[in-house]
């Protein structure tokens, strides 16, 4: 049973002396602000109408442009100096946060994996299946996920073709032993990269090796003591795994899939809809986090706040490396200054394309997640709103020619050669081999 905690007190009568005053001091307060901040969100927006907001987190990389956002002072430059950034334990912490709202002891809004917002909008992943109506308005970054495999398979050979581990899955199976591959959230990106990788080596994840959860802070640890097989995470999880001589990484996800999407930002459709002058401002300044992640000359600093205690707690070492581009796989293959890097800005990457969303709904209805006459246009229509990160940017000033002009990107290519398009997803499930949907 959830616990709820009421909170306030008594409003006092406002007098017309109290009105007064008030509106003498918040005209003083505008006055300051645009003296501040002359260009600024004060400058061209109605101020917020609340100064704070509770944002969640979970320790991956692609977490920075909230934690910098409020580490750089951009939540403050744009009026909301009081947003709160909160370590969650999981993703299911994450959830069951989201549901309380911040006015209850949760959070309003989070850095997310892409998927979770539907399957909370649907009820899907909810107690009691009773639907939180959520809203995704950015995105937050592209690229360098891991899929890591324990250090018993290195003479497999396996890398990007899963197919050379089926033979040693199933001789482990025949021996009575468990085959555990771990993700971080069922239905998350997590679970459906692995699945793709897995499935496009004719490896089936229900059949074949049992699938268990996961937080990424704790893969390394798992893995250290035998809990998994392989696994897919964020980084710096990968690059740590590497490090302590665990495990190795047989691909990066943009490897499965170049420039693809992976978390969001995300917050409760209740929250924008009291607040839309805070969301606005949240934006920007998520979106100027964004700009900052993204120059490499950034790389290193932006590695040393990650590393802190209240954020990550690791050293920044292990989240440099993939940062840059230069990744040690483990398993004697070392690659510098690829492009496989962590995207934060350039070409696109924080608007959140209705089309990518699609092919999250689909892979969700190959998998059973979603029932297979899932309406993906409708739902998408319900959850995105890329209307608003639109808004965002003109106030903020962002070239035209960083606005997509979409909101598809149009047909995407997979590393085994399937095509999504996402004005035909029923084309590409039936493309599929391996899948639960029929």
């Amino acid at each position: 049973m959830t616990k709820r905690i009421e909170t306030g007190s008594p409003l006092k009568a406002l007098t017309r002396r109290d009105f007064l005053v008030s509106s003498a001091t918040t005209a003083a307060m505008f006055i300051a602000a645009r003296k501040l901040f002359p260009s600024g969100a004060y400058a061209a927006t109605s101020a917020p109408e609340v100064t704070g907001a509770k944002l969640g987190f979970i320790a991956l990389t692609d977490a920075a442009p909230l934690i910098v956002a409020k580490e750089k002072g951009f939540f403050e430059k744009h009026g909301m100096p009081d947003v709160e950034v909160l370590k969650q334990a999981s993703w299911g912490a994450t959830r069951d946060n989201l549901v309380l709202g911040g006015a209850a002891n949760g959070i309003d809004g989070a850095h997310i994996l892409t998927p979770m917002p539907y399957l909370m909008h649907t009820g899907k992943v909810t107690q009691n299946n009773q639907p939180l109506p959520m809203a995704i308005v950015a995105r937050l970054n592209y690229d360098c996920q891991g899929i890591s495999v324990a250090q018993e398979y290195a003479e497999t050979g396996v890398t990007l073709d899963s197919s050379k581990l089926k033979e040693a899955f199933a001789k482990k199976k025949a021996e009575g032993k468990d085959v555990k591959v771990a993700m971080t959230f069922p239905g998350g990106t997590h679970d459906l990269w692995i699945r793709y990788w897995l499935a496009a080596g004719g490896i089936d994840p229900d059949k074949d090796v049992s699938t268990i959860v996961v937080p990424p802070p704790q893969m390394v640890a798992n893995m250290k003591v035998g809990n998994m097989d392989a696994f897919c995470v964020g980084e710096p999880w990968n690059e740590q795994l590497v490090h302590q001589g665990i495990g190795f990484t047989a691909a990066t996800t943009g490897e499965l899939w170049k420039g693809h999407p992976e978390k969001t930002f995300g917050l409760r459709a209740d929250f924008i809809e009291k607040n839309p002058n805070a969301v606005k401002a949240m934006l920007m300044a998520v979106m100027e986090a964004q700009q900052w992640c993204d120059a490499m000359e950034n790389k290193e600093e932006m590695s040393a706040i990650l590393g802190k205690r209240q954020w990550f707690n690791v050293p920044p070492a292990d989240i440099i490396g993939r940062l840059k581009g230069d990744i040690n796989y483990g398993n004697g293959r070392v690659a510098t200054g690829t492009d496989l890097y962590m995207k934060f800005w350039k070409g696109g990457v924080s608007y959140p394309f209705r089309s990518h969303e699609s092919w999250f709904l689909a892979e969700n209805i190959r998998w059973g997640k979603f029932a297979p006459d899932t309406d993906i246009k409708a739902l998408v229509g319900q959850v995105n709103r890329e209307d608003l990160w639109r808004e965002a940017a003109k106030e903020l000033g962002v070239a035209e020619a960083d606005i997509p002009a979409s909101a598809s990107r149009g047909p995407e290519t997979f590393f085994d050669g399937k095509v999504f398009d996402p004005e035909n997803p029923s084309a590409y499930l039936e493309s599929l081999s391996i899948k639960v949907a029929s």
